[in-house]
């Protein structure tokens, strides 16, 4: 079931949800074991926040949320509350803000789960290579 989850669109994932065929601490689980078998690889994902999603997911009824409960990776230009927040930057290695981005917010009123925060180049300031 785990592949089938991690290779399943947004969208059919969402009516998975919808459906209650699977439980976001299900998606939980299997990109929690895709992300350990892949991430050192490519550090996609430079913090992982499992148990504190976990703990969110089991305390909050998504049946009329939009979003249903989908496990969601926010780019690491967006504070999440309680969240390691660098900006790409070693600077901000070890900053936790206390506020979320009101982007965050929404989507998690919507039925998002935060499950990591993505990598990005430092300060979010990457190259074109087509320039």
């Amino acid at each position: 079931m785990a592949d089938e989850l991690i290779h399943s669109t947004a969208r059919q994932i969402r009516a998975g949800l919808a459906q209650g065929a699977v439980a976001p601490s299900e998606l939980l689980d299997a990109l929690e074991s895709r992300i350990t078998q892949v991430d050192h690889k490519v550090n996609a994902l430079p913090t992982l926040c499992f148990d504190r999603a976990r703990d969110f997911a089991a305390r909050h009824d998504y049946s009329e949320t939009p979003l249903k409960g989908l496990p969601i990776a926010i780019k690491d230009l967006l504070p999440v509350a309680g969240v390691r927040t660098t900006w790409g930057s070693m600077l901000h290695e070890n900053h936790v803000p206390e506020e979320s981005d009101l982007l965050v917010e929404r989507l998690k009123t919507a039925g998002a789960i935060v499950y990591a925060k993505s990598n990005t180049p430092e300060f979010g300031a990457g190259a074109n290579p087509f320039q």
